[in-house]
């Protein structure tokens, strides 16, 4: 009889699978937070079946193993030195006539599965077909394994530290890892770098408050001939929607001047229904004059170009107080963004020169096939046909302030001499953390009024039309900005690193 392993015969399944729905809230140093793949497989259960199909059966011990597998489920577990952790690996080892075994994942996706090989003690190949998830699985198992050592290069390219007082890093010692360091040192870099040069478009008011998002609306104008208005097309008019705090915008109609106002009222002054927009799919109603536009003459309106935007709303926070702030938007906030929209061209014909493309991307949005992927990808039926089009002009010059960014950081790490190799694992950080900030900076970011926080693009597997939206402002210290977005890339890295490298898996 063939000898059994022990997931042949038993296996905690209840707790591993507990772990693995508790692992979902788990953010800080998660692979989760280094790049979205919505296939991406539980660590722990990716972990516990490994070790358990690793492991042979012992009749006599197997209660022993299995508690093992269950000790090593929750994610804290593997989170710096466990004698638990290193009994498995050591038995595995043992199992395998003292070698680590090999393991192969030809679909490895996110990189789950290799990872908890790796952790494991195993030498690992992993493989893809898909360009994204063969980037993932650099970044997650090839780099930090590589780099992992202080030795692991012979020069360590770091910015000057004059030029550089965000460094979010201050010197941990002889044995951090290079690529931590220098993906510490040169995000930092870049954040300060481009908030340099975007802080004057995002203007702060007098008092010190700075905005940290700016509500927009998108707007057709009716159709009712003798009406004619500019419709803001809102899907709610909430801003904060908590049990203890309500404030909402509301739409007010004025027929002398033949516009739509807005004014925003708090608390028991809402005495209207702030669920109720001007737009319900895609089907619009006029405030003023209250005549409708269909679904089918929205989408056309669209495609013609007769859509436009509107500011209804800044969103405020001042470093020395709780919480945030509404007001409308003033002459100032309109110029600043006018500003952006000069810049932007400036930016776009400068950069096209040097990298010799077009930096705003202009490859087609997906059509989608089938009623459900119609709907999931809808943008391209109101005729965003391309990636640039999801983007306000402001966060286009932002996005290609960050990316240029990164592109000067190579450069200069490779006028250090640096390892070619290691200065692209660096920057492949670098834009991964640029890739976050897109997620929190394009036109289909809802403003989340229960949280009152920017909402991201990829909340799920979809690109749907949204109707009002919330640019954030990329360079302050809130949600989906980009010192969030490096915290969470070098959180990650951070764990990445104290993994022990095994022989065999930085060749």
């Amino acid at each position: 009889m063939p000898d059994l392993r022990l997931i042949e015969v038993d296996f905690p399944i209840r707790p591993v699978s507990e772990e693995s729905v508790r692992e979902k809230n788990i953010r800080h140093g998660h692979i989760s937070t280094l790049h979205i793949w919505w296939a991406r497989r539980p660590l722990a259960a990716s972990r516990t079946t490994a070790l358990a199909a690793l492991l042979p059966d012992d009749p006599h011990r197997r209660e022993a193993l299995l508690r093992l597998v269950r000790d090593l489920a929750p994610y804290e577990a593997v989170q710096g030195e466990n004698p638990e952790l290193e009994k498995a690996r050591a038995l595995i080892r043992e199992a395998f006539g003292g070698r680590p075994p090999r393991v192969l994942d030809p679909f490895a996706g996110g990189g789950s599965i290799p990872l908890e090989a790796l952790r494991l003690g195993c030498e690992v190949h992993a493989l893809d077909y898909n360009p994204v998830a063969v980037l993932i699985l650099k970044c997650v198992l090839e780099y930090p394994q590589r780099y992992a050592k202080p030795d692991s290069v012979s020069t360590l390219p770091l910015p000057v530290r004059e030029r550089s007082s965000l460094l979010l890093f201050e010197e941990e010692g002889p044995d951090e890892s290079p690529l931590l360091r220098a993906v510490r040192a040169w995000g930092a870099w870049v954040l300060e770098e481009a908030r340099r040069e975007l802080q004057p478009f995002y203007p702060p008011d007098p008092d010190g408050s700075v905005p940290v998002g700016y509500i927009w609306a998108r707007t057709l104008p009716c159709q009712n001939p003798a009406c004619g208005v500019e419709i803001p097309l809102m899907r709610q008019t909430w801003l904060a929607k908590k049990d203890n705090r309500k404030i909402a915008l509301r739409l007010v109609p004025n027929r002398a001047a033949r516009r739509v106002d807005a004014e925003i009222v708090e608390g028991r002054a809402i005495s209207f229904d702030p669920e109720e927009g001007t737009v319900t799919r895609a089907h619009v109603r006029c405030p003023l004059c209250g005549g409708s536009i269909d679904d089918d003459a929205t989408r056309r309106l669209f495609r013609e170009g007769k859509a436009g935007q509107r500011m209804m709303a800044v969103v405020l926070h001042h470093p020395d107080r709780p919480g945030k702030r509404y007001r409308l938007p003033t002459a100032r906030d309109l110029e600043a963004y006018r500003a952006a929209e000069q810049a932007l061209e400036e930016k776009r014909r400068k950069l096209w020169e040097e990298w010799g493309m077009d930096p705003v991307p202009d490859e087609p949005t997906p059509i989608g096939g089938g009623p459900g992927a119609e709907r999931a990808f809808s943008v391209h039926k109101y005729g965003l046909t391309r990636w640039g089009d999801l983007f306000n002009a402001r966060q286009k010059l932002a996005l290609l302030t960050f990316a240029d960014k990164v592109r000067q950081a190579h450069a200069q790490m490779r006028s250090q001499s640096a390892d070619p190799d290691f200065a692209k694992a660096v920057v492949t950080y670098l834009a991964f953390t640029v890739n976050k900030i897109a997620d929190y900076c394009s036109t289909l970011c809802q403003w989340r009024n229960n949280l009152e926080t920017v909402g991201h693009t990829f909340s799920r597997q979809a690109l749907p039309m949204l109707w009002d939206y919330v640019e954030g402002n990329p360079v302050t210290g809130a949600s989906g900005t980009a010192e969030g977005s490096l915290d969470w890339i070098v959180s990650v890295l951070a764990h990445l690193t104290h993994i022990p490298p095994v022989e065999g898996n930085n060749e």
